[in-house]
């Protein structure tokens, strides 16, 4: 019988951990999205890329505000993974100097987590 005080038992959720990461970059097309994505998975420096929409990012560069279309790749990985990934973002990636931003997951679904554990080792 589960344990009517874990909260684990109730909502299929992994205790609080920083064990897994979100990381997230930039770039100027679908294409090198996808390239960066699919280069991550085959590596498994991530258990999942997702490719979003085109979004409009506004930024100072060289002294200049500039606006571009880019497409953010957004990779589900483990703590334990993410200085290869961060290597590969920066050998991979078409920026000179790319945007890569790693976010901790502090909750999730045990068996989404699990899986992603599994991916990346």
């Amino acid at each position: 019988m589960a344990d009517p005080t874990d909260p684990t038992s109730r909502t299929g959720e992994a205790p609080v951990s920083t064990e897994f990461l979100t990381v997230m970059t930039t770039t100027d097309s679908a294409e090198a999205a996808e390239r960066l994505a699919r280069g991550a998975i085959e590596g498994r420096l991530a258990a999942c890329a997702q490719v979003g929409a085109p979004v409009t990012s506004v930024y100072r560069w060289n002294d200049a505000v500039e606006t571009a279309r880019e497409w953010q790749v957004l990779f589900k990985t483990s703590q334990a993974r993410y200085p290869e990934l961060e290597r590969y973002l920066l050998q991979a990636h078409d920026y000179d100097t790319p945007e890569i931003i790693a976010t901790p997951i502090t909750r999730g679904g045990a068996g989404y987590l699990s899986w992603v554990a599994e991916e990346t080792s």
